[in-house]
């Protein structure tokens, strides 16, 4: 993809969430309740494999203005080739891939100057369907999931945070995490009307414990007020957002105060919602890795 391009995607989907914060509505909080389908993380319908990162807030907002009942999504070419096709006058949705590459005369000059090859960023684009907009295609790849009861739901977080080792501490009348201490502290489930959203919160704090050097190292080191601060709680509210979607619960604001300071975080940089998503899928992974096997 051409720089120009890449600026206009960029510029673009950050236009995008803005308008939604500014509107008060948080794009990694949908309004599942007006929704064909239950909220879940969106994934290819032929490979399997859950879409991250940015695509996420995409795919989820193209689900609600869609009323699409699945979060499963698939190109025009894996449509024919499964044997169904994209029904005509359907639109599709843009999702991008980002990686990094080394140029093959970069690598040859970086083995004549003994250094390290330097790698150039590449951003494609490409477009995709909502199984809903299609037809003919196997069952496999439209039946719908049946996701858990509520009550079914909470032992197995339970067992994530337990599983995961960290220092969790239960009491007081604050949720937080202490980058210093590194523990995470949650008042006692009573202090919430219900017991989900203690859950939501323990996932929302247990999102800024996985940024500790020890795990994947993040900066941490924002005072409360300031942009990387800002930064910070933006992955933290969508690490939970995604970790509460890859185990069937409803994400939930936990921190609409900070609306203001995400809007000039964005409106300063267009790459940092990619970067913040990017940062929030990795730590949403790294706290599902310690779900029961099955469940995430």
């Amino acid at each position: 993809m051409e720089k120009s391009e890449r600026q206009s995607l960029y510029a673009e989907v950050t236009a995008r969430v803005i308008a939604e914060l500014e509107q008060g509505r948080l794009p990694w909080v949908q309004p599942w309740d007006a929704a064909a389908c239950g909220c879940a993380m969106p994934a290819n319908a032929v490979t399997g494999r859950r879409y991250s990162g940015i695509n996420v807030l995409i795919l989820w907002a193209a689900v609600i203005e869609g009323r699409y009942a699945s979060q499963r999504w698939l190109t025009y070419r894996q449509a024919q080739k499964a044997g169904g096709n994209v029904r005509k006058g359907e639109r599709g949705t843009t999702v991008c891939y980002a990686d990094r590459f080394t140029p093959r005369i970069e690598a040859e000059r970086a083995r004549d100057e003994d250094r390290e090859a330097r790698q150039r960023a590449f951003l494609k684009r490409f477009t995709v369907f909502n199984v809903a907009q299609c037809e003919g295609l196997p069952e496999r790849l439209t039946e719908l999931p049946e996701l858990p009861a509520e009550e079914d739901i909470l032992p197995d977080v339970q067992t994530l945070i337990e599983a995961s080792g960290a220092d969790f501490r239960i009491g007081g009348g604050e949720a937080y995490y202490s980058p210093g201490g590194d523990y995470v502290a949650v008042p006692p489930q009573a202090a919430f009307g219900e017991p989900i959203n203690w859950y939501r919160t323990a996932l929302h704090e247990l999102g800024h414990w996985t940024g500790h050097a020890t795990r994947l190292d993040r900066d941490q080191r924002g005072r409360f007020g300031s942009a990387d601060y800002a930064r910070e709680e933006l992955v933290a509210e969508m690490a939970s957002a995604f970790a509460c979607a890859s185990l069937a619960i409803r994400p939930t604001v936990r921190h609409a105060d900070y609306i203001a300071s995400w809007l000039k975080v964005l409106r300063d940089d267009e790459r940092a919602i990619f970067r913040a998503a990017s940062a929030a899928s990795k730590a949403a992974d790294y706290l599902l890795a310690f779900a029961p096997e099955g469940e995430a």
